[in-house]
């Protein structure tokens, strides 16, 4: 009986700190997350993730620190180009010219060791399928890199689900890993490669003044200019939030504007800032917030946040994190000084001097030790 009654004692006590130990299980860094859908909450995005600035002399990149960096930092969503050059699939930034950032297989391999080492997060990928690569031949690359284990299949391969599973749902199952590509034709035989606008919608991502940023969907055109036909879509909304320069406008080139990112991912404050965009985003949605925000130079704001405010999470944990004042190497990105001397002629050109064909040619050319780099012609 004395054995019992000590046990009784004992039970509300082991109870709690059963409960305790369940409540500061984090998904996605917050335990507040775990029980919410994957479409409820917002995810942060890198756009266009494997690109590195490593200088800014590297204009074409659009973060300053590595993807494996990004996801320890809090980055949920990562966003890639990918282009065919001598039959490899390969991640580049327009053209392969431009920026190379190596195999699309050894960036989904480090993205898998991070899964690994990281059980209880939700990556997402969005892949612009620039040379139109099959489900087959982007599905034999996942399956190169030992990553496909990880997707998650839905349950219909062209219509959006009207509810998403819990985070923890995803968690429990292995399946922690959400991929979209554009264009993209479903395959029964890769099931997890979802077309991205029969699941989501975006609005517009061509903007180059911080007073244009919108939140009425651009993509798909079947959806364009209707917030309540996206809506009733059941598809994913994404807020595209990033700056173009227009330095270049004289030859109609458009680069990622560092210059002005610190107020473009800002949490308020200044014309075009994230949070003030997000709060009237989400107004606009009827209280419904962005699944995704996409940005350039995440680290700046930092646009995290943003994302933070809206899952209401005060809580966050297990996040790496990364100094705002500093950049970061590419990992072994093939990088061209692109850029540097045109955007010298652009600003001359501007100032009122004369400029002729003849040195557009010579600025923009790729005369490597003599100009560190540009455009092949």
């Amino acid at each position: 009986m004395r054995l019992f009654n000590y046990l009784l004692v004992l039970l509300p006590a082991a109870l709690a700190n059963q409960l305790n130990a369940r409540s500061t299980t984090a998904c996605n860094n917050s335990p507040d997350l775990c029980n919410k859908s994957y479409g409820e909450i917002t995810h942060l995005g890198a756009h266009d993730s494997p690109f590195v600035r490593t200088s800014d002399s590297v204009l074409a990149g659009d973060q300053y620190y590595d993807t494996p960096t990004q996801l320890s930092a809090g980055v949920r969503l990562l966003s890639a180009q990918v282009h065919k050059d001598n039959n490899e699939w390969r991640l580049c930034h327009t053209s392969c010219t431009l920026l190379d950032a190596g195999l699309l297989s050894d960036w989904l391999a480090k993205i898998k060791s991070w899964l690994d080492e990281h059980p209880n997060e939700v990556v997402t990928l969005l892949l612009v399928n620039s040379d139109s690569a099959s489900a087959s031949e982007l599905g034999t690359v996942f399956n190169s890199a030992n990553i496909s284990t990880y997707a998650y299949d839905p349950p219909s391969l062209t219509i959006a689900p009207s509810s998403w599973p819990t985070l923890q749902t995803l968690i429990n199952s292995g399946k922690r890993l959400v991929v979209f590509a554009t264009p993209l034709t479903p395959s029964t035989d890769y099931p997890y490669l979802m077309s991205e606008f029969d699941f989501m919608w975006e609005n517009n991502y061509d903007v180059t003044s911080p007073s244009n940023f919108t939140c009425e969907p651009d993509r798909p055109s079947s959806l364009s200019g209707s917030i309540s036909t996206a809506l009733s879509s059941d598809r994913l909304p994404m807020m595209n939030h990033f700056l173009y320069s227009t330095d270049l406008e004289l030859i109609d080139i458009e680069y990622p504007n560092a210059s002005y990112v610190s107020t473009t991912n800002a949490p308020s404050g200044g014309t075009g800032n994230l949070g003030s965009t997000a709060a009237k985003c989400k107004a606009a949605y009827g209280g419904r917030q962005p699944t995704f925000i996409l940005v350039d130079f995440f680290d700046k704001g930092p646009a995290l946040d943003t994302v933070d405010s809206l899952n209401n999470v005060t809580n966050a944990v297990g996040r790496t994190s990364v100094s705002s004042s500093s950049t970061s190497s590419s990992g072994g990105s093939t990088i061209n000084n692109v850029f540097k001397g045109l955007v010298e002629m652009a600003s001359s050109a501007k100032s009122g001097a004369s400029t002729s064909m003849g040195d557009w040619v010579w600025a923009g050319g790729n005369w490597n030790s003599i100009l560190g780099g540009g455009i092949s012609f």
